[in-house]
């Protein structure tokens, strides 16, 4: 028996900006909290689950957006639901029209990296003659950024 799952009538761009039928969301509260509950089904499709409530997001690209990058140490990123986390250098990938993306929130989630903190990580990135690779270099191991769809 399959669940008979409606949509949420949410959209979240490709910039993780969210819309409610076509209409911006400016309750930030809201916004936030709608984050918190998001979940992937097993085909890969993005689900608002709140309690016993499931409806199904319409989503762009990937509902998480890399707003900063930071360096201390080790690297950290801002995501556009304001929580900090660190940057798991091992998931970073290309996709389509060379947008960088990681894997977020435990690795559960696809993360798109915004124009900024690309640029923000950027300074970081190196090449590899002999693999014809780029990497990120984090405690003397590399990080190759690897090709992929999103």
């Amino acid at each position: 028996m399959t669940e008979d799952i409606p949509p949420c009538n949410i959209r979240i761009d490709k910039d993780g900006n969210w819309y409610y039928r076509g209409a911006p969301m400016i309750r930030k509260d809201i916004y936030l909290f709608f984050n918190r509950h998001i979940e992937k089904d097993p085909n890969g499709r993005y689900l608002l689950h709140i309690d016993d409530q499931k409806c199904y997001l319409e989503v762009e690209d990937t509902p998480f957006v890399i707003k900063r990058v930071d360096r201390v140490d080790d690297f950290k990123v801002l995501l556009n639901d304001a929580t900090q986390e660190a940057l798991s250098l091992d998931t970073l990938w290309v996709g389509r029209n060379s947008v960088l993306y990681c894997k977020v929130k435990d690795k559960r989630f696809d993360a798109r990296f915004g124009r900024a903190p690309y640029y923000q990580l950027a300074k970081y990135i190196e090449y590899d003659k002999k693999k014809d690779k780029y990497f990120v270099l984090s405690n003397e191991k590399q990080y190759y950024i690897e090709p992929g769809d999103s």
